[in-house]
């Protein structure tokens, strides 16, 4: 997240209205009870990673859909929490911090005042000393001042535990970022100047906060300011995926394990929609149910999958009339940061891609590559008005269920977004699919030993 995204200033919040409104969510409707067994018990770890974790995801969809992205930060806990070195204190994870509905709800309300209160004091920081870039000459003791003050803070509210240092790296390029730094050179500064020199479990010693503010202060010039683009048009994110897709080596990860049906011990898609989509809206899980039940079914005939298979499942996702067409206008995605084309051919041009997952298409690649492809040419093309996410992942499950491969759990494939032009994207999916798909072969290899034993 930039400071964009974050800034209280730009995402005004009825602090009155907030206990009634996240109750109001729909999550707040089926806030799952931890059970009464032992943290040891590893029915207690299975609860937490699966039904909690996804209620927990659930309401962070909801508060990101009610307020924006800001919200994101209720969860970023101190030490080993939900994400590790946060600032806010009243949530831990979802072992410890999901307990009684009525507790939890109270939990989820108090860590996300804290982490708005914590923006609000960061704003206020950086507004300290009236900084210009184009000063910065004269005003650099102001500006390591400023940065200094900024880490003694982070280390303060986080308490130096696990990787709090990511969470002062983001809060010094925040900072650049308010002050009219290029986001994209303030983060390279803040590398350089910290030299990775902070550490997990470790207060930085003052003349290493000192340095790091000091180079910090130095490396700014003027010409790192952010230049408004006025009259260029908006990029198009689909032309900078489909050269992305042309140039991926995708053949370098190839599928890990014996080839073969993969039947894992609970179905990980299903699951998923029933714990993380049903806590959103019941209805959204039930949509997804039906399209899921009808692609495995379109899968175990061997159906090619091209936009109208897509279109009928989209139909039960968005509880539609009919098929829902192809888009005919540009989209926009990631906070409009994102925006894909529409050409006469783009309908085409996506079916091609598709039929690119099927296991006979010529030099066929492996499954888990030709999945991860057809997953993000949905999320690209973006050809729904609505849903797109959702109706890439069910071409990604179409993917593998056509081979009678499937999973059991979706973890690191529906809460991680990728962007069409980052080269490192597509094949980081396919190796998150690998693990997924390693995982399920274990566990279901694990329980046939315990059987037979």
């Amino acid at each position: 997240m930039n400071w964009g995204d974050v800034n209280p200033a730009l995402h005004p919040l009825d602090e009155a209205a907030l206990a009634d409104t996240v109750r109001s969510l729909g999550p707040a409707r089926c806030v799952p009870t931890r059970p009464d067994i032992p943290f040891a018990d590893p029915a207690m770890s299975e609860w937490s990673h699966g039904e909690a974790r996804s209620w927990a995801d659930a309401m962070s969809y909801a508060l990101v859909d009610r307020y924006g992205p800001w919200t994101l930060g209720w969860r970023w806990a101190h030490d080993e929490g939900d994400f590790d070195g946060g600032p806010v204190g009243h949530w831990c994870c979802p072992r410890d911090s999901v307990t009684t509905p009525d507790e939890t709800l109270d939990r989820v309300e108090a860590a996300l005042r804290e982490w708005r209160e914590w923006l609000e004091f960061l704003a206020r920081c950086f507004d300290t000393y009236p900084l210009e870039l184009a000063d910065v000459d004269e005003q650099r003791i102001l500006w390591e001042r400023t940065a200094r003050s900024l880490i003694l803070h982070v280390v303060d509210r986080t308490g130096c535990g696990s990787g709090w240092y990511g969470h002062c790296r983001q809060v010094l390029t925040w900072f650049l970022d308010h002050r009219g730094v290029a986001p994209d050179v303030a983060g390279d500064l803040v590398d350089q100047a910290i030299g990775g020199r902070f550490h997990s479990w470790t207060g930085p010693r003052t003349p290493v906060v000192d340095d790091i503010a000091e180079r910090l202060a130095l490396s700014l010039e003027p010409a790192d300011a952010r230049v408004p683009v006025l009259a260029a048009a908006p990029p198009d994110h689909l032309r900078r995926w489909l050269d992305l897709r042309a140039s991926v080596a995708w053949d370098d990860v190839p599928d890990s394990g014996a080839p073969g049906p993969v039947v894992p011990l609970r179905d990980g898609a299903a699951e998923d929609f029933r714990d993380y989509d049903a806590a959103i809206d019941p209805a959204r899980a039930e949509g997804l149910l039906r399209a899921l039940d009808l692609l495995r079914a379109e899968a175990k005939r061997g159906a090619r999958l091209d936009f109208a298979l897509l279109s009928g499942w989209q139909r039960h996702v968005l509880d539609a009339p009919g098929p829902p067409p192809f888009r005919d206008a540009p989209a926009f995605a990631k906070g409009g940061r994102e925006r894909y084309g529409i050409e006469p051919d783009t309908r085409a041009r996506l079916d091609a891609c598709l039929a690119g997952s099927a296991p006979d298409a010529g030099r066929p690649l492996g499954l888990t590559a030709r999945a991860a492809r057809a997953y993000l040419d949905v999320c690209f093309f973006h050809p729904f008005d609505d849903g797109n996410a959702r109706s890439a992942f069910l071409a990604l499950v179409f993917v593998l269920a056509r081979e009678d491969v499937a999973l059991d759990s979706t973890t690191l494939l529906r809460r991680v977004g990728f962007e069409a032009d980052n080269p490192e994207d597509p094949l980081t999916l396919v190796r998150w699919l690998n693990l997924h798909l390693d995982e399920a072969r274990r566990r279901a290899e694990e329980a046939t030993d315990r059987t037979a034993g």
